[in-house]
């Protein structure tokens, strides 16, 4: 790959990777602001998933035509990969301050969320399975934290953008038949 080729893939990954991260912010301060920040609704994911997936691709198409067309399957995952991160960062650093600075009892509101939705999915629930429940609830306690949130969140966009970018790149990939090509 050719310098111009790592500033250009440099260039798409910083800018895709932060445009996503931003939409991604707004999604999550919607939802938070419609009250419904730990389960938002349907419509409201789908986007946000359509959205993560449009930009990764877009990403990868752009660096494919930057190349006059051409495109390995590894600069395809380098790419959206770099989105994935970039954006993961961005949202990382946005939920630390909402749940550090704006929104502090999260953990607990969020608890008692999970709480609320298992007991409203049973009625009919007993006393001893009421007892399992929290039980159930205590035990997650120690991973209820920004760390484990935010890796979780570093995780998962990861994953994703690799997915993603591996299934785009195996429909856009292109090899260069010049590529290898010695000249004197």
């Amino acid at each position: 790959m050719s310098i111009d080729s790592k500033a250009v893939m440099k260039k798409i990954i910083i800018n895709n990777g932060v445009a996503l991260g931003i939409i991604s912010i707004l999604f999550s301060v919607i939802s938070y602001v419609m009250g419904n920040q730990f389960q938002p609704h349907w419509s409201v994911q789908l986007i946000g998933f359509l959205t993560f997936i449009y930009f990764i691709l877009s990403g990868v198409n752009a660096f494919k035509k930057e190349k006059g067309g051409f495109l390995k399957l590894g600069e395809a995952l380098k790419i959206g990969l770099g989105i994935a991160l970039v954006s993961a960062i961005i949202g990382v650093i946005y939920f630390v301050i909402f749940t550090q600075f704006i929104e502090t009892n999260y953990f607990v509101e969020y608890a008692d969320w999970q709480r609320d939705t298992v007991l409203e999915s049973r009625p009919n629930a007993t006393d001893a399975e009421i007892k399992q429940i929290d039980a159930g609830m205590e035990m997650q306690k120690p991973f209820m934290n920004t760390g484990v949130f935010a890796a979780v969140q570093l995780m998962m966009g990861l994953f994703l953008g690799f997915i993603i970018s591996l299934i785009g790149g195996l429909f856009m990939k292109k090899d260069d038949p010049y590529e290898h090509v010695q000249q004197d």
